[in-house]
């Protein structure tokens, strides 16, 4: 079973930096994708940031120039750095990976989110 763990939320203020890691373990055959997600209170869930096997990156129009996606295919591990942090930042940020297994192929798998919280 795969499984998707988000860690380095936390609460920062207005202009502050912080990074995100998210950590794929299980019996992983190949990660397609990766990408950041964010949900705001009361809000739909938007797309922050993606990378592609072939380490193509993109980034919603909003955060360009202040945030970076990253990944480490022997760590399994995407991560998103975080820089000149707004409070219209803060919300819960999730991980999502495009993962095939021996018995599933490219399968969506969601991690359970670290909030991440911009004081002015």
């Amino acid at each position: 079973q795969v499984q998707l763990v988000e860690s380095g939320g936390g609460l920062v203020q207005a202009g502050g930096s912080l990074r995100l890691s998210c950590a794929a373990s299980g019996s992983i055959f190949s990660i397609d994708a990766m990408a950041w997600y964010r949900q705001a209170p009361g809000k739909q869930r938007e797309l922050v940031a993606s990378i592609i096997s072939g380490g193509s990156t993109n980034y919603a129009d909003s955060v360009k120039g202040r945030f970076t996606i990253s990944r480490d295919n022997a760590k399994n591990t995407v991560y998103l750095q975080m820089n000149s942090l707004k409070p219209e930042d803060t919300a819960v940020y999730y991980c999502n990976a495009l993962i095939s297994t021996r018995i599933d192929h490219g399968m969506d798998y969601w991690g359970k989110g670290t909030l991440v919280t911009v004081s002015s």
